[in-house]
């Protein structure tokens, strides 16, 4: 396979005071949404610092659930902080993920797509290792309309530093941060799409959706920007598909 991710991190606790707080109060619902069926093993791609694989393991107990992430940082954070002997964390790349063909029953990338350099090819690998029947179920931030802070962060820094400008342009126009992409949408915080794989196709459901600030106050906001590290990681798009979508809503259901 050609290519891979590139990723710089260095502190798990870091990204855990940074993102971790969101990531978890988006696991739950993004499971409720996925419905993964049966008592297979499950995978998630840029685990990070653990929350959608322990919330995994706290649904399913009886469930394998493998967390991959490219960054061994987070990775040894999520170890010291697995919920279960049933869920383990390795370092992988999305882009070449160390599995065979239809190894899972189902697979998620939460939060992550937004930072990958080849979304589709991230993809592509989680649909090779998910088996037939099963699902992929991923979740963006809506970085244009939703995540106002984010916006307001890099507008600020843009105007005061070149590189941070080329950064902000490059994360706010990617094909994931425009509506008209892969996972676009207008208003709510995080755009959630689940896809069923049928053989060599797959059915795609698309909704919207917001998550409440974990940030007590401004001041604990801006620690979090302060003294977080940045992520860039793995997943993303599909063929054909049937979207629908219902902004601030209870989760639909992927058919």
């Amino acid at each position: 396979m050609q290519g891979g991710s590139s990723y710089h991190a260095t502190d798990g606790a870091a990204y855990e005071r940074f993102l971790g707080r969101w990531s978890r109060r988006l696991a739950a619902p993004l499971l409720e949404f996925a419905e993964f069926t049966g008592d297979g093993r499950l995978l998630d791609v840029g685990c990070a610092t653990g929350s959608v694989a322990n919330a995994m393991t706290g649904k399913w107990p009886a469930r394998r659930i493998v967390g991959a992430d490219i960054a061994a940082p987070y990775v040894a954070f999520a170890r010291s902080h697995a919920a279960s002997d049933q869920v383990v964390f390795e370092v992988a790349d999305a882009l070449r993920l160390p599995h065979a063909d239809a190894t899972f029953d189902g697979a998620t990338a939460q939060l992550v797509l937004n930072f990958v350099s080849d979304p589709v090819m991230a993809l592509r690998e989680l649909q090779r290792v998910t088996a037939p029947g099963g699902r992929v179920v991923a979740a963006v931030w809506d970085f244009r309309g939703g995540l106002v802070f984010q916006r307001m962060f890099w507008d600020t820094a843009a105007g005061i530093d070149a590189a941070a400008a080329a950064t902000r342009d490059r994360l706010f126009s990617s094909p994931l941060a425009l509506r008209t992409g892969s996972l676009g949408c207008s208003k709510p915080s995080v755009s959630i799409a689940s896809s069923k794989r049928r053989s060599r196709s797959a059915w795609i459901t698309r909704i919207s959706t917001t998550i409440g600030s974990p940030c007590a106050a401004a001041r604990d906001r801006w620690a979090r920007i302060s003294h977080g590290s940045a992520a860039i990681f793995a997943p993303a798009s599909h063929k054909r598909s049937q979207a629908r979508t219902d902004q601030a809503r209870p989760m639909a259901r992927a058919r």
